[in-house]
């Protein structure tokens, strides 16, 4: 559900509209739904993918920071002064605007010892809270700046003289002016020597104030009320001047933009609103309503949404006025996040400056009401508004009345606009929706400047900041957005904290918390072919014909158009045709059977799709032992059938020219490294890629731009051809970082092709000496293997038969081979041989019937066949022995070694 249709479930009741539904049906069912959309917007939500990424160490910025001071957030551009001002923490600079490295003047600003005293004692922290963080800068007139900090909680501003470039020490109040926290949000703008601001005007800073301080003016400030300011978090303020355009005689006026919490919807938690409010520049206050504040104060909703997913963007950043020639034409861009779940999405939302004044001039008012058991609510005002109509500037028809100023303005347009500063009607945005959305992207700042490309046409290109301190750039064409690149412009992830423009200089201007970055506005000399350059589709780049160069059209205004190709399009057709890669500029790559390879390829585009081609064949993930990486191929163990012609091709969708466009971005020429093959007889030959001659040479497409060069394949080298549809079947996706991400597509779906007739192919009959040296090779390591085993058996085999741990057979052999050298065991042995044979009939003994007149002789009979050779104890059946002896007629089969143990006294089981 969109949040902004929740006064949909109103009904109308007298002169104001009351909820139909219950306070806390509608918190948990608007809860339900919006999680359910976070999941949706995140997984699925649409986002641009810049181009191309240049990490900070790849260009030559310009960087200025001072050791010891911080937070270089304030920027002031002065095109007079041909400087650009820094305000920092204590300390404010005068920088080079043409080479910020260039330091002009320095002044500091320290806290004085009973204030940080005093701040101390408030519970703020020394080291951070309790200094000067200079958070205003603006111009006076060409002599001084006004300047303000937040000076250790209690802020302070002064005037700075631009002469010898101090400070005139005669401190003001800054309450109002400038925030007492460094951490809090605030807006101020000179107009006309007025200083306009948005701002806490507490220590606490729960008491928000849009306020004027102007020297020949009267004090003006918003009314202490959350109908008109609850709890705003301000971002920008900006003076639209009315012109000669204008009719109706209207006064210039001042918008702010912030978020704040709702008023007129209630939530489950605070609910965030994005806001823009105005006042008038000759606005005195009332003569007896409103005596000192604003009766020309309104505020209104900005709506940035994505209307497919009824998902809105409730939190605003950082807003950019583009100011035009005619009043009508100036646009208002703002970005936007959420404000629940870190969805990851940022949005760039435009809105025309007629759309916002249709609102302030025409929108219905809201108040507030008691219903629901006291609840307050703000419901629509249907009743009629009174004439004049509250709010309203000063202009020819109140003239015509005899009101010239606000101090002659009736009390009930007054009291009315005190008790109904919100108006209901929203501020849409062009096209109703965002015409930029990124992924896993926070963005902080925003600038934007109108280019004539050589076409003619005007296009606006809007450079973003982000809290990782990165900068997207972006044109918006007709009914579409491009990001060209984006550029790491900090060395640390931090935020931007400010972003300023300058069109003369042609130079970008980024504050943080470590110092101030410049940057051109273009990068066109880093692209080195007419490919890439047409390709980025950037209104500030055009490739010349006579220098085979990218260049700016702004640094060369002189330039011939004739010589300059440009083609916003995206169609690299229009590129002159170029020399194509012959095979001896191939790079040739030897590397040892078995070893692994590595073909570098560098894309610089993130929305091209990279495809290898080995010996006229596509690679693909699934293919043996190769992974295709961000930045080359690499092949691992290489093998035989590996070698031969490996090729780097781009392939990338244009979606202004709907059609691909190829490249070639290198070739390799993959052998082994083998030792000398024997010689063969005639009619056996090795074709091996080392000793192969060059093929002819023949025409292959390169460039994309339908043209043929001489190359050194036929078509197994030709550009693969697809299209879109088999490509692009879905966006790219690039990474949170920088990144240096590298956008991608969808897969492709080789087709495998076969190898072409001037293709050369290694042999796999048995020709090739490669494969018959490893072959060899392998024979000799298994004949080797096997006797080692082989060995490794007989000597496991002795050992166990000399340590007498194997069976009876082996008991023979030992005995066989040791008895000349261990005469002394003999009699050992042959006991345990008649043991395991029958003894005759006859003799048998029966040590039942004759226990006393055989008793020595039985013993030593006993002993002789318990010597079997193993050191074991007999099998006496738990102490016990079975009752037949010795003598018994049927001898044993399952115990060849049978034993009496009623002979000898045994106590224990395990006895010995």
């Amino acid at each position: 559900m969109n949040q902004y249709s929740l006064a949909d479930a109103m009904t109308d009741k007298g002169n104001f509209t009351v909820p139909k539904l219950s306070e806390s049906n509608m918190g948990f069912g608007v809860l339900g739904v919006f999680l359910g959309l976070l999941l949706e917007v995140s997984t699925h939500g649409p986002h641009a993918v810049p181009r191309t990424s240049w990490r900070h160490q790849d260009l030559d910025l310009m960087e200025f920071s001072e050791p010891g001071i911080y937070n270089y957030s304030t920027l002031l551009l002065s095109e007079k002064q041909d400087a650009l001002y820094v305000g920092a923490r204590e300390a404010i600079f005068e920088l080079s605007k043409k080479n910020v490295t260039v330091r002009n003047n320095k002044v500091l600003w320290r806290v004085a010892d009973n204030s940080m005293t005093m701040c101390t004692q408030k519970g703020k922290s020394k080291e951070r809270d309790c200094l000067n963080y200079i958070r205003v800068l603006q111009v006076v007139n060409d002599e001084r700046l006004y300047v303000c900090g937040t000076h250790a909680f209690q802020p302070l501003c002064d005037y700075l003289n631009l002469a010898d470039f101090s400070l005139d020490s005669r401190h003001e109040d800054g309450r109002g002016k400038c925030s007492f926290d460094p951490s809090q949000s605030f807006t101020t703008v000179m107009v006309d020597g007025a200083l306009y601001s948005g701002t806490a005007y507490n220590f606490l800073g729960s008491e928000p104030i849009i306020s004027r301080y102007s020297p020949s003016q009267s004090l003006l400030r918003t009314e202490y009320s959350t109908s008109w300011l609850n709890e705003p978090s301000f971002v920008f303020a900006d003076v639209i001047r009315e012109g000669n355009n204008g009719d109706s005689g209207e006064d210039d006026k001042i918008y702010y933009f912030f978020t704040e919490v709702s008023v007129e919807y209630e939530f489950f938690g605070k609910l965030l609103i994005p806001r823009v409010a105005r006042v008038c520049k000759g606005d005195l206050g009332g003569q007896r309503t409103l005596q000192k504040k604003w009766t020309t104060f309104l505020k209104a909703k900005l709506v940035c949404s994505m209307p497919e997913l009824n998902f809105v963007f409730n939190v605003v950043h950082d807003v950019f006025i583009l100011k035009a020639d005619d009043r009508k034409d100036t646009v208002i861009y703002a970005v936007f996040t959420s404000q629940w779940g870190n969805v990851g999405l940022s949005a760039v939302c435009a809105y025309s400056i007629e759309a916002v004044e249709e609102v302030f001039a025409n929108g219905k008012y809201m108040q507030k009401v008691t219903v629901e058991q006291s609840h307050t609510k703000w419901v629509r005002y249907n009743g009629v508004p009174p004439t004049p109509r509250a709010g309203a500037c000063i202009n020819n028809a109140l003239r015509q009345q005899n009101i010239n100023t606000s101090l002659q303005m009736p009390d009930k347009p007054l009291q009315f606009v005190k008790d109904h500063p919100l108006l209901e009607d929203p501020v849409l945005p062009i096209g109703n929706g965002p015409r930029l959305i990124t992924k896993d992207v926070n963005y902080t700042q925003i600038v934007v400047e109108r280019v004539r490309a050589l076409d003619g046409n005007i296009y606006d290109v809007i450079f973003t900041g982000t809290d990782k301190g990165v900068l997207h750039k972006s044109v918006l064409f007709e009914g579409d957005v491009h990001m060209v690149e984006e550029i790491q412009l900090l060395k640390n992830s931090e935020p931007i904290k400010n972003l300023l423009l300058s069109s003369e200089t042609r130079s970008l201007y980024a504050g943080s918390d470590s110092g101030v970055v410049q940057s051109p506005t273009s990068f066109c000399g880093k692209y080195s072919t007419c490919f890439d350059c047409i390709l980025a589709r950037d209104p500030y780049c055009a490739w010349d014909r006579r220098t085979s160069t990218c260049l700016s059209i702004l640094d060369t205004p002189n330039q011939n158009p004739r010589n300059l190709i440009q083609s916003l399009n995206g169609d690299a057709d229009v590129c002159p045709s170029v020399s194509g890669r012959f095979l001896k500029d191939y790079q040739r790559v030897t590397v040892k059977p078995g070893s692994s390879a590595e073909l570098p390829c560098l894309v610089q585009s993130n929305l091209a799709q990279v495809l290898w081609k080995s010996n006229g064949s596509l690679l693909t993930e699934a293919s043996r032992f190769h992974f295709m990486a961000e930045t080359g191929l690499l092949i691992y163990s290489v093998a035989p059938e590996d070698q031969g012609y490996y090729e780097c091709w781009s392939v990338e969708w244009a979606p202004g020219a709907k059609k691909n466009f190829s490249r070639l971005l290198g070739g390799y020429v993959l052998a082994l490294d083998l030792p000398p093959a024997p010689t063969h007889q005639a009619g056996d030959v090795a074709t091996t890629l080392s000793k192969q001659e060059m093929p002819s040479f023949h025409d292959v497409e390169d460039e994309g731009n339908g043209k043929t060069d001489r190359a050194p394949l036929t078509s197994a080298l030709a550009p693969p051809s697809f299209t879109a549809t088999d490509l692009f079947t879905s966006p790219p996706q690039t990474d949170s970082s920088l990144t240096s991400s590298s956008g991608s597509t969808a897969k492709l779906q080789p087709k495998q092709q076969p190898h072409p007739p001037n293709t050369i192919v290694p042999l796999r009959d048995g020709g090739d000496p490669s494969a018959e040296y490893l072959q060899h090779n392998n024979s000799i390591a298994l004949l080797f293997l096997f006797l080692l085993f082989f060995l490794l058996f007989l000597a496991a085999l002795v050992y166990n038969c000399y340590m007498q741990y194997l069976p009876a057979p082996c008991l023979r052999v030992r005995a066989a081979l040791l008895g000349t050298h261990k005469s002394a065991s003999q009699p050992e042995y042959r006991a345990c041989e008649a043991g395991l044979m029958e003894p005759p009939a006859a003799d048998k003994i029966n040590l039942t019937e004759q226990p006393t007149q055989n008793g020595s002789q039985t013993t030593q009979n006993l002993r002789a066949l318990r010597d079997t050779g193993y050191e074991t104890e007999p099998d006496c059946s738990n102490g016990r022995v079975p009752t037949h002896g010795f003598g018994d007629d049927s001898p044993s089969q399952e115990k060849p070694f049978d034993v009496d143990c009623d002979s000898q006294s045994i106590q224990f089981a395990d006895a010995d």
